[in-house]
């Protein structure tokens, strides 16, 4: 019960700014609907509890499997069982991952099914599988994380000469929707577990942080690939009409209840597949232990149900109707500066973020606290809503204008940064890309591209997930910098033991 009250604190102190700010902007600058208005704080209740339940489910279960895999994986010493075991659990995860699919359903929707969601879905998936296979063997073979991201980075921008605008949105936008609540727990869990049965503790520090960032890049390679081997022509979209009248308060979240609860248990299905796969072959936990994780499976389950039942049914309809509306008033400067506070509130309510910070703490023995942390990754998330609303609002700028110079900085800043921060800073960028950007902040961006005149809801609309994923990059690498600095501080952990050890304490 202590921790259930410790986390429903923290979450509430999360989610609440966004619900005041809403609310502040519904009584004075753009009113709303009443039923949009208690819709909205509904799904800011159940957002609160079901973020509450899933961090606790995450602790006992997902970050446990994902540790314990990897470690066992990386035991077997051979190069092709790793192989194979990164692309099965990469593509398994990858297709359960619910913000992946919210994003493809968004892409359905507004293409009115020129690019299909089950493509989209199965491609993204691939491309995750491709980099997570990388990734394990990078970390066994000491390959330096510096010289992947270059390479990878590298195909990137040569394969965005010429991939259309539409697609390179979406491509972008399907990297940080495919690294989300169930993924990168797993991920950051699994890294870890390989890592930790390195000899040298602070080479394992360190490579237990860049998986997620090589990952990050599968997903973009994919949608670009799909894009020029299909020829596909320039697509058009708009907005669908909302399926749920507005008349009813309740209605949304009865009607998307059986369709949410379907895809958090597709998205938990496979972990828990994964477990008794491994369980039965390699783990041979107790019965306790076995019990402890399933429960906390079921935790993940109810909190990942409620926590998406309140973003889709409560926040996205908000947030087509704040970023339309402000953005029809007069003033655009209140766009740029309401898309900031938008940003620096919204990623407090990210659920993979607090795993992240968490992580952070503790290879740095609590020199950098948490909060420095976080703080750092909202002024990054505020900075990347505030250049989309530029580049939605002024037709001259456009997305690569962004990415581009953007990620030639986060690549360059490597060589003055200590390893262990540019692999943090890297996986910062997947890590904030969650749930509540791909409901909230897209849809107000959404709202926004589709009341500028001269926007495109594919080329505008879309991309600010991109822009939320590069920002954070450079704003840790920068306070990476600064500690790296820092007189009189204690290093890294180095004498730790590893922490699929200490799980198994633990259980």
């Amino acid at each position: 019960m202590s921790k259930f009250l410790a986390k429903l604190k923290e979450v509430s102190f999360s989610v609440i700014p966004v619900t005041v700010m809403v609310l502040i902007l519904h009584f004075t600058v753009i009113p709303m609907e009443t039923t949009l208005v208690f819709r909205f704080l509904i799904g800011a209740a159940l957002i609160i509890l079901g973020l509450t339940f899933f961090l606790l489910g995450v602790d006992s279960s997902i970050t446990p499997i994902g540790s314990i895999t990897g470690s066992t994986v990386s035991k077997s010493n051979k190069i092709w069982a790793v192989i194979i075991s990164g692309l099965l659990l990469g593509f398994f995860i990858c297709i359960a991952e619910p913000d992946l699919h919210i994003l493809a359903g968004q892409v359905h929707s507004i293409t009115a099914g020129s690019i299909a969601k089950s493509s989209i879905v199965l491609i993204v998936s691939l491309g995750i599988a491709a980099m997570l296979a990388l990734g394990l063997v990078r970390i066994i073979r000491d390959v330096p994380l510096q010289r992947i991201l270059l390479i990878l980075y590298g195909i990137i921008f040569a394969l965005g000469l010429f991939v259309p605008p539409e697609f390179l949105a979406i491509a972008f936008d399907a990297s940080g929707a495919a690294t989300g609540a169930t993924t990168v727990p797993f991920i950051l869990a699994l890294a870890a577990g390989v890592s930790s049965l390195k000899k040298d503790r602070e080479s394992a520090d360190k490579e237990r942080f860049g998986l997620v960032a090589i990952i990050f890049a599968g997903p973009t390679i994919a949608i670009m690939l799909m894009s020029i081997l299909s020829k596909a022509d320039r697509i058009t979209g708009a907005l669908p009409i909302a399926a749920v009248e507005s008349s009813s308060v309740l209605g949304p979240f009865i009607a998307m209840l059986p369709s949410i609860a379907r895809e958090a248990l597709i998205a938990i299905l496979p972990i828990l597949v994964v477990f008794l796969a491994f369980q039965l072959v390699a783990f041979k936990l107790p019965k306790a232990s076995v019990k402890n994780i399933l429960s906390g499976m079921l935790l993940t389950f109810i909190g990942l149900v409620m926590f998406l039942l309140g973003a889709n049914a409560g926040f996205m309809e908000v947030g087509n109707a704040v970023g339309y509306n402000i953005a029809l008033l007069d003033n655009k400067g209140l766009l740029i500066l309401i898309g900031f506070i938008i940003g620096v509130v919204t990623v407090l309510a990210e659920p993979a973020a607090y795993v992240l910070v968490d992580e952070v703490e503790q290879v740095t023995n609590g020199n950098l606290k948490r909060s420095v942390v976080l703080f750092t990754l909202s002024l990054g998330v505020g900075a990347a809503v505030s250049l989309s609303m530029v580049r939605i609002l002024i037709p001259q700028v456009q997305l690569w204008h962004y990415l581009l110079p953007g990620y030639i900085i986060s690549l360059a800043m490597t060589y003055f940064v200590p390893e262990l921060f540019y692999g943090i800073a890297f996986d910062s960028g997947a890590v904030v890309s969650g749930p509540m950007t791909a409901t909230f902040i897209l849809a107000f961006a959404h709202g926004v591209a589709d009341a500028v005149e001269h926007a495109s809801l594919l080329v505008d609309g879309f991309g600010i997930v991109a822009m939320v994923a590069m920002t954070p990059i450079i704003a840790l690498q920068i306070l990476g910098f600064i500690y790296n600095r820092k007189p009189n501080v204690e290093e890294p952990i180095t004498e730790q033991e590893p922490i699929c050890i200490t799980f198994e304490a633990d259980v």
